[in-house]
C-alpha cells in the first residue's frame, strides 16, 4: 500500500505538469509504439510513393503509424523547406510511430522519462499516422462517400512535443466516420531559425525562409491532398485542429499565402496570434532595429564562443562578420544537434529553450501580425473556424509556482493563500481569453461574419488526492480538455490517469467528450457544429450572433451545455485588476507587470494610473514583437 501512495504522490506531481498543453508523450520513443504491432493485410493502401500496411486499432479501427512526408531534413537538408521522400517499392510497414523531433525532454514535452533537459528526438523526424474506420479494401470509400479529414497539431511551445499516443484518433475516426491524422514538424532552432545565410543556395523555387516548422506543416497537408483519398478521406474536406502552440501554428497557416486551399476548416484549441517580427529573429541585440538575446546572429556568436574560435562576443561578432554566408552556413551544419540546441541555454544546467519561431518574414508568413491580417477581408485563408479556451488556463503553471504553493513531501501543491490563488488564475486565464479568442473572433466576425464560433471548457471535477482538491488547483487547466476531444482519458500511464480522472466524475466526463467529439466531427462535416452530428445538442451560434457569443463545455451538474456573452478585453481586466480591494498596491503592479509587459497590450497609462497609488514604470519595456 506505501509503494502505491509513493507511485501516487510522484504521478500527481507529474500531473501538474503533463496537463499542460506541451504535454504530448510521457514516454520515451522506444516504449510508445504500443508493444508490436501486427500488419493487417486488408490496410494495405497504396500512395503515391509506395504501398503502405497499417495494422487493425482499436473500436474497429485501421492505423497506419509513422509515414513519412517528407526527405529526413538532415545533412545538407537541415534548415532547408522540406523536400519530397524517397519511393520505396516493398510494401511498408507503418505499424509504429515514427521519431520525436529534436527537442529538450521535459515533462511539459513530448518525451518525459528522460532527465529534463537532456537532448531527445532525431532530425530524422516527419512522419504522420493516420486513423479510419477499418474498411477491406474494395470497401474504401470514394467519390461522395469520402470521409472529412481532421489533421491535429499538437503543442508544446513549438520548442517539445511529439505526434505519439497521447493524440490517438481511432475513437474520433470511428465514432464518426473520419479520417485523423496527426504530424510531426521540426521544432524550436530545427525549426525556425532565419539566418541569412541558411536562406540562400537552395533549391529552385524553395520559399527562402527561417520558418521550416511552418513549412513542415504545409508538406504534410501537401501530402495529404495528395494521398488521403487512398485512405477514404477528401482531400476537399481538411480540418486542421490542434492546441496552444499547435493553435498558434493554425493561426500561422491561416496567415500563409502558401498553404493556400490545403485546408478548409480550422479548430484553435487555447491558441494564440502570437508571432515575431523578422528583424527580432535575426539581427543582433545592439542593431536597430534590436533582435532578440536568442536571435539567429547571437546564436552564431554563442558558438563561435563555445567552440573556442572567439574569446567573448566582441570578437565572436568579429570573425562573425568576416565570414561569407556559405561559410556561416557550414559553420552552423557542421553543428550537432545537441550543441545548436545548447546555444540556446542561459546557462549551462537550463531544462528549456526560447528561441524565436513563427517569424513574420514576408515569405512564409506575411510582414503583418494575424490580428491585422484577420479584420481585412481577402488578407488570409478564411475558412470556417472554432476558436477556444480553458477557464482555468494558468493554474497548470500557478500550481508549480512556490510564490502560490507549497510542496509537501516535495510532490504534493498546497495553496498557499486559495483567495490569492484563485483571483491570480482567473486573471492569467481571461487574458489568455482575450489574446487567444475574443480578440481574433471579433476580428475575424468582422471579415467573414457568421463562420466563426468560440467556446471555452470549463470541465473542474478532479477528485481531491492525498488532500490536495485537485478540482481547486488544476481546475480546467491547460490542455485538459484534449483526452475529452479524442474520447479516451489516457494519460500515457494508469497511475496519472487515476489520479486526474474517478469513477464518480465519469458520467460527466463523458457528457463533455461525446458532446465535443460531436461538435468537433459536424464542423468537419459541415464548416459549422450546429447542433452536433446527431442533431440534439444545444445550437451553438456563431461569435456574433446577438445573445450568444461562445458555448460552454460543463456537466449538467455546473450549468451544462450552454450559450455565454461574457466577452472580455484588456481594458476590462486592467478595470478588474484596479478596482480589487483586496489586492494591496504593490501586487497590484506586479500583477499588471506580469500580465502586459512586453507584450503590444502594455499600457503606460494605465500602469501609472492603477488603482490608488499607481505604479512606478521603471525598467520597464512597453510593446512586443506578438
Amino acid at each position: 500500500m506505501r509503494r502505491k501512495i509513493v507511485r501516487g504522490a510522484a504521478a500527481l506531481a507529474g500531473l501538474l505538469l503533463v496537463l499542460a498543453i506541451w504535454r504530448g508523450e510521457p514516454q520515451s520513443p522506444d516504449s510508445v509504439t504500443e508493444a508490436f504491432q501486427i500488419a493487417d493485410v486488408s490496410s494495405e493502401r497504396l500512395t503515391t510513393l509506395g504501398s503502405v500496411v497499417g495494422y487493425a486499432g482499436q473500436g474497429d479501427s485501421h492505423a497506419w503509424l509513422g509515414i513519412p512526408f517528407a526527405a529526413p531534413p538532415t545533412g545538407e537538408l537541415r534548415w532547408r523547406p522540406p523536400q519530397r521522400p524517397e519511393p520505396w517499392t516493398d510494401t511498408r510497414d507503418a505499424l509504429a510511430y515514427g521519431a520525436p523531433c529534436v527537442q529538450l525532454a521535459s515533462p511539459f514535452g513530448g518525451v518525459s522519462d528522460r532527465d529534463p533537459g537532456t537532448l531527445v528526438g532525431d532530425e530524422d523526424c516527419l512522419f504522420l499516422n493516420i486513423w479510419t474506420p477499418r474498411f477491406d479494401p474494395a470497401d474504401v470509400p470514394h467519390g461522395d462517400d469520402l470521409m472529412p479529414v481532421m489533421v491535429w497539431i499538437h503543442g508544446g511551445g513549438n520548442t517539445t512535443g511529439y505526434a505519439g499516443s497521447f493524440y490517438e484518433g481511432s475513437l474520433l475516426a470511428v465514432r464518426h466516420g473520419l479520417v485523423v491524422v496527426s504530424v510531426n514538424y521540426r521544432l524550436g532552432p530545427m525549426g525556425w531559425l532565419a539566418h541569412p545565410a541558411l536562406l540562400e543556395g537552395g533549391e529552385p523555387g524553395d520559399p527562402a525562409s527561417g520558418n521550416f516548422g511552418t513549412l513542415d506543416l504545409i508538406a504534410a497537408l501537401a501530402w495529404l491532398r495528395e494521398n488521403v483519398e487512398f485512405f477514404g478521406g477528401d482531400p476537399g474536406n481538411v480540418t486542421i485542429f490542434g492546441e496552444s502552440a499547435g493553435g498558434k501554428n493554425i493561426i500561422s497557416l491561416m496567415t500563409s499565402p502558401l498553404a493556400h486551399d490545403l485546408f478548409h476548416r480550422a479548430i484553435v484549441q487555447s491558441g494564440s496570434t502570437a508571432s515575431v517580427s523578422l528583424e527580432s529573429a535575426v539581427n543582433y541585440t545592439d542593431e536597430e532595429p534590436p533582435g532578440v538575446v536568442f536571435s539567429a546572429k547571437e546564436l552564431v556568436l554563442r558558438l563561435l564562443i563555445r567552440d573556442g574560435s572567439a574569446s567573448d562576443r566582441d570578437s565572436a561578432r568579429f570573425f562573425a562578420e568576416g565570414l561569407a554566408s556559405p561559410e556561416i552556413a557550414s559553420f552552423l551544419r557542421s553543428k550537432s544537434a545537441e550543441e545548436i540546441v545548447s546555444g540556446y541555454l542561459e546557462e549551462p544546467e537550463a531544462k528549456r529553450i526560447d528561441p524565436p519561431r513563427v517569424i513574420r518574414d514576408g515569405v512564409v508568413l506575411p510582414r503583418t501580425g494575424a490580428l491585422d491580417l484577420f479584420a481585412r477581408r481577402g488578407s488570409f485563408n478564411s475558412v470556417p473556424i472554432i476558436l477556444g479556451s480553458n477557464r482555468d488556463e494558468s493554474k497548470l503553471f500557478l500550481s508549480q509556482d512556490p510564490a502560490y504553493v507549497s510542496m509537501r513531501m516535495g510532490v504534493l501543491a498546497r495553496m498557499r493563500d486559495e483567495d490569492r490563488y484563485q483571483l491570480v488564475s482567473r486573471l492569467h486565464s481571461d487574458l489568455w481569453k482575450v489574446r487567444g479568442v475574443d480578440e481574433p473572433a471579433a476580428a475575424l466576425t468582422r471579415s467573414q461574419g457568421t463562420r466563426v464560433f468560440g467556446y471555452r471548457f470549463d470541465w473542474d471535477e478532479e477528485p481531491e488526492r492525498f488532500g490536495t482538491d485537485l478540482g481547486i488547483l488544476i481546475g480546467a487547466a491547460h490542455g485538459l480538455e484534449i483526452p475529452f476531444v479524442f474520447g479516451h482519458f489516457r494519460f500515457g500511464d494508469e497511475d496519472t490517469a487515476e489520479l486526474v480522472f474517478s469513477e464518480a466524475d465519469e458520467p460527466g466526463r463523458r457528457f463533455i467528450s461525446d458532446a465535443m467529439m460531436s461538435y468537433w466531427a459536424q464542423f468537419a462535416y459541415a464548416g459549422t457544429p450546429g447542433r452536433g452530428r446527431d442533431g440534439l445538442l444545444p445550437d451553438w451560434l456563431s461569435w456574433g450572433t446577438e445573445g450568444g457569443r461562445f458555448l460552454v463545455f460543463d456537466t449538467p451538474a455546473d450549468g451544462g451545455i450552454r450559450l455565454s456573452s461574457e466577452t472580455l478585453s484588456s481594458e476590462r481586466l486592467i478595470a478588474r485588476l484596479a478596482g480589487d480591494s483586496e489586492l494591496a498596491q504593490p501586487e497590484k503592479c506586479q500583477l499588471f507587470r506580469d500580465l502586459f509587459e512586453g507584450s503590444a497590450d502594455w499600457n503606460e497609462l494605465a500602469y501609472r494610473g492603477l488603482g490608488a497609488g499607481g505604479c512606478r514604470s521603471e525598467s520597464l519595456s512597453a510593446g512586443g514583437s506578438e
